[in-house]
């Protein structure tokens, strides 16, 4: 039996949602915002950080545009904790994607996701697929009804 892909996992989340992404793969890593918003060319904003944080032990998603900071105080309030940035294990073991290539959506363990409201000022932004080297696009207007996420103020 061969094991899927990252990207073929992502997909067939993706799927089950009712989505079938275009997924764009590129000849480098584009691990960054900056390096994904320019292998795009589109505004750093419009890139999707799907970045994880632990709060009491449990992962939380923040699904935040690029050209943004967690306020990681904002963050806490939200969930009514401390909120700490997640290690690489925890990243892994929560979503089964690493670091660099976290969708914001299809991961192997439903998470408490919260949406950066600045984000909706695009139509469309990227994601993430499932690898460092791959995104998709999705229109902001699906996020939340695909990640479950609740839209909030928690960046600066």
């Amino acid at each position: 039996m061969t094991r899927a892909t990252a990207n073929e996992r992502f997909s067939a989340a993706a799927a089950v949602l009712g989505l079938e992404p275009d997924i764009t793969r590129f000849p480098e890593d584009t691990r960054t915002a900056k390096q994904a918003a320019a292998a795009l060319r589109c505004e750093l904003g419009q890139i999707i950080k799907s970045l994880v944080f632990a709060c009491g032990g449990q992962a939380v998603l923040a699904l935040t545009a690029g050209d943004r900071q967690v306020n990681t105080e904002l963050l806490g309030l939200l969930n009514s904790a401390k909120i700490e940035k997640a290690d690489a294990s925890m990243v892994r073991e929560a979503t089964g994607f690493a670091i660099g290539g976290v969708p914001p959506f299809g991961h192997s363990s439903p998470l408490k996701c919260f949406i950066d409201q600045s984000i909706y000022r695009y139509e469309t932004a990227w994601g993430a697929a499932g690898t460092p080297d791959t995104v998709f696009p999705i229109r902001t207007e699906k996020l939340a009804g695909l990640s479950g996420g609740r839209i909030a103020e928690f960046t600066q």
